[in-house]
């Protein structure tokens, strides 16, 4: 099959140490990495409060991680996912080449820029 961009964000509960959260982080990183999947961009987004709580939790410790990988290995890393007690949610979404776009210009700090022109040439 053809090896395609995706996106995942995952909230780690907040009742872990710091050391315990990084732990879980590298293990997810660890299993798409074993699973051959090109890890090029991880981003910690720390602590924040959640819309509503989930386990009698009101904040959590968000992660996203941007890959390359065969689709066949998304299921598996779910059922991952959903087996760890430290993962309160996750949300995982294949990128089109709008979205990958997207991705690279707000690393970039870019994409806040781009509205500005756009909105001044209107």
């Amino acid at each position: 099959m053809a090896i395609k961009h995706y996106e995942v964000v995952f909230i780690v509960t907040p009742v872990l140490s710091d050391s315990e959260t990084t732990e879980t982080i590298a293990k997810f990183e660890g299993l798409l990495k074993g699973a051959d999947a090109d890890v090029y961009h991880s981003e910690d987004m720390g602590l924040r409060k959640l819309a509503y709580p989930i386990d009698k939790k009101s904040t959590g410790h968000y992660h996203l991680f941007e890959f390359k990988a065969d689709p066949s290995i998304i299921a598996k890393f779910e059922i991952e996912l959903k087996r760890d007690e430290n993962i309160l949610r996750f949300l995982t979404v294949s990128l089109d080449k709008h979205g990958v776009d997207f991705n690279a210009r707000r690393r970039n700090g870019e994409w806040a820029k781009k509205s500005e022109t756009e909105e001044k040439s209107a």
